[in-house]
């Protein structure tokens, strides 16, 4: 190596370490803040507050050094990329030590521990996500990118984790026996525990940014229309939606009360329209809380779909659109209303380049 490669190689190797350091206080801070809430131990909960400020020094030595890396070597291609992605990276380990820092606040709130059943759901969640977490780390450090793919995907298996536990933390408060303020407490544990394996999951992609140069792509939404009979107006918003936005979405359509076959008026129409209505089935909204949340989006054309499903899902958002109804006389003015519905829809959520 010339000497301007070894000292290049020096400040990126420096620049690891710091990280690896820096990683290795997150994750003990993370790993005490569950034990105080765990063992209601107000000397760790405060300690492991108080340890968030030195992380957060460290963090910001590590900010300058990357700026100070840029300045000295006017670095390019994966070099720029990887100290482009340390800094992002900054940003997660931060929140991260904000997480723990949360979590141990509401440690010293809790009036007695967490009932057996919670507990059992917290050590659960603690150690999906701190697994996530030491794997995402593990492979940003190791410039692994089949790692951080890996563990991209252990995100899906944590929904159904965490159906669970919001299931079992409000069965615990229909019983009535816990102060409102220890089921809030519990609430925001929950919740911070979820967001450790969000920015694990962004660390992950900036590793796969670092090796490959590959950016993160454009998500995919799920997205269910819904009315009473499937028969027409859902149909067609999903026919619609499939063809104007293919690259964009994943839509399907139900009903809670599903019509037999297609509205004759409504097949006249898709016909001379040129969808294909071969596999326009009137089907049943999913009644398995798993299957309805896997949809982020709900859109209703029947109002209020609270009464006819198990549960709205905690991550999906439910729209009541009103685009009119009636014969058949009214389908072309229906559609283009659910066109423009359906439009605005998808550049709020994809930007002006959905397709």
């Amino acid at each position: 190596m010339s000497h301007y490669e070894e000292r290049l190689e020096k400040d990126l190797a420096t620049i690891r370490e710091k990280i690896a350091a820096v990683a290795k206080r997150i994750e003990k801070a993370l790993a005490d803040s569950v034990h105080s809430v765990l063992t209601m131990d107000r000397h760790v909960a405060y300690a492991t507050v108080l340890g968030d400020m030195p992380i957060n020094r460290q963090i910001r030595d590590i900010d300058r050094m990357c700026h100070a890396f840029v300045a000295r070597h006017l670095p390019s291609a994966g070099h720029l990329r990887f100290v482009s992605s340390v800094l992002r990276l900054n940003v997660a380990l931060e929140r991260i030590g904000d997480y723990a820092a949360a979590i141990s606040r509401e440690a010293v709130i809790l009036t007695s521990k967490p009932p057996d059943m919670v507990a059992r759901d917290i050590e659960l969640l603690a150690d999906q996500h701190g697994r996530m977490l030491r794997q995402s780390l593990d492979a940003f450090l190791k410039s692994n990118a089949e790692m951080a793919r890996g563990t991209i995907g252990m995100a899906g298996q944590l929904t159904a984790t965490f159906s669970k536990v919001y299931a079992d933390l409000l069965g615990e408060g229909e019983k009535g026996k816990r102060p409102i303020g220890d089921l809030f407490a519990l609430l925001v544990i929950f919740n911070r525990l979820g967001r450790v394996g969000d920015q694990a999951k962004n660390i992950c992609e900036e590793t796969v940014f670092t090796v490959t140069g590959e950016t993160k792509k454009p998500k995919i939404w799920d997205i269910l229309f819904v009315d009473e009979r499937n028969d027409c107006i859902s149909q067609l918003a999903e026919a619609y939606a499939r063809k104007a936005f293919p690259e964009s979405g994943r839509y399907a359509s139900a009903g809670w009360n599903p019509a037999p076959a297609l509205d004759p008026e409504c097949r006249r129409y898709f016909d001379t329209q040129g969808y294909d209505t071969s596999r326009m089935v009137p089907s049943r909204i999913p009644e398995i809380p798993e299957e309805l949340a896997a949809y982020r989006v709900i859109v209703s054309f029947g109002g209020d779909i609270r009464p006819h499903v198990p549960g709205i899902p905690f991550h999906s958002i439910v729209l009541e659109w009103n685009v009119g109804g009636g014969g058949s006389a009214d389908i072309e003015s229906i559609r283009k209303t659910i066109a423009d519905r359906t439009r605005d829809l998808m550049e709020t959520l994809c930007g002006e380049g959905a397709a």
